[in-house]
């Protein structure tokens, strides 16, 4: 009964940082857009002019009060909007008897759940102890602080 505790805490862990990382994306952030969206003119190419247009439309949609700056709120409120957006399209892509609620049943499945858990078990143990946890959140903190090195370096 533990593991089936410690894997749920671990997968809503996971879960909730995913979900932050949406939020903190924001306007302006890394989240990731269609090819579609970026090709603005439809010629199957994405220009940098294009990207560019793409970042500034998707800052002048949250800066609410055009004064060329966001604030807390106003981030916060592009944030809100966007949550609240893919709340709308889970239920819309999940809820299958259309009773404008979800059984656990009707939830998406985890999609790496199974190789991450196998990935943090690293003594193949079937079980994660503390020292193993802690190494996988040590390696995902570094991947992650890698990661915004490299996008920062990349946007100078």
């Amino acid at each position: 009964m533990k593991n089936v505790t410690f894997i749920s805490a671990i997968v809503m862990s996971a879960v909730a940082i995913t979900g932050t990382s949406v939020l903190a994306a924001g306007p302006g952030g890394r989240e990731p857009v269609s090819f579609q969206e970026l090709d603005a003119d439809g010629d199957g190419q994405v220009t940098q002019q294009e990207m560019e247009a793409h970042r500034t439309a998707r800052f002048t949609e949250a800066d609410t009060n055009g004064d060329g700056m966001l604030s807390q709120e106003e981030m916060q409120a592009a944030a809100q909007k966007k949550a609240s957006d893919r709340v709308a399209r889970m239920f819309e892509n999940n809820d299958a008897n259309k009773d404008g609620f979800l059984s656990q049943d009707e939830l998406p499945k985890p999609r790496r759940a199974d190789k991450m858990f196998d990935r943090m078990d690293a003594d193949n143990s079937g079980g994660i102890s503390e020292q193993e946890f802690a190494d996988a959140k040590d390696r995902m903190g570094r991947h992650h602080k890698k990661k915004h090195q490299k996008s920062n370096a990349s946007d100078n």
